[in-house]
């Protein structure tokens, strides 16, 4: 079972829709008068708080240029795990007539259940800065916000991956020396529910479906009464094609017709 490499891409594309939520916030600055005199669009980048703090700790003096622009949101993974509320019946596949062979099909079984948690810094040097940042975020989660993601483009399945918000935290580093540079930090931590697939294997499309009944259980001359058999309409209709059912019904009065070892009629 294990070897057979397959690649859905699902992870990246959960951790690329959620930073997609984060990636047009922008703040705006006032003068006294109320007058906006400046208007900036927040970074967005992947990556660990500790990452920008060190930056910042690098420049203390303020001499260089630029030490790390701020306000700035970074967001990374925290922790991934199954989902055991959301499993699914393991038995139950997923299929799609094959574009390149309309007789076969693509066959997948049902994915199984995980949830990624990400956690989300906003990082300002001054509180207004910050406040407006999370001001943008906190109304759209109550406490999720869903989204839709190409899930198996194979399988042509797409599917709503709510977003949750489960906590949010503040930290202000104003204690200290005046060499020290203030850092306002708001973490928001968040759980994605998603589903993880496995591969995808061809079957050829069934188009003959024939179901015998017995009178009994015996082993050796079992008494077969019916025959059911249900086959498309037309015979030669590919699974794309609009058709309909032929169902036909058979009925035998003479069990020794039947031959126990082959299943054929004599």
């Amino acid at each position: 079972m294990l070897g057979q490499q397959f690649y859905h891409e699902t992870m990246r594309k959960v951790v690329v829709a959620f930073g997609t939520i984060f990636n047009n916030i922008n703040i705006v600055r006032k003068n006294n008068s109320g007058t906006v005199i400046q208007r900036m669009k927040v970074p967005l980048a992947y990556g660990p708080a500790q990452k920008f703090l060190t930056r910042l700790d690098n420049d203390p003096s303020l001499k260089n240029k630029v030490a790390v622009t701020l306000p700035r949101i970074g967001f990374e993974i925290a922790n991934l795990a199954y989902d055991p509320v959301r499993k699914l019946n393991r038995v139950q596949k997923f299929k799609k007539v094959k574009s390149s062979d309309t007789n076969r099909l693509d066959v997948q079984y049902m994915p199984v259940p995980y949830n990624l948690d990400f956690t989300l810094y906003v990082m300002a040097k001054n509180s207004d800065d910050a406040l407006q940042v999370v001001e943008q975020i906190l109304p759209y989660f109550q406490p999720d916000y869903t989204i839709t993601i190409n899930d198996m483009a194979d399988m042509g399945i797409k599917r709503d991956v709510p977003i949750i918000l489960s906590s949010v935290s503040y930290e202000d580093s104003y204690q200290g020396n005046f060499e020290e540079r203030r850092a306002i930090m708001y973490t928001l931590a968040f759980t994605a529910k998603f589903y993880l697939y496995g591969p995808v294997t061809s079957d050829k499309v069934i188009k003959t479906v024939q179901v015998d009944q017995y009178t009994d259980s015996e082993i050796n001359a079992p008494s077969r009464e019916q025959r059911y058999t249900v086959t498309p309409n037309p015979a030669s209709a590919d699974a794309d094609d609009d058709f309909g059912f032929s169902e036909t019904t058979s009925f035998f009065q003479d069990a020794k017709n039947h031959d126990p070892v082959s299943g054929e009629d004599k």
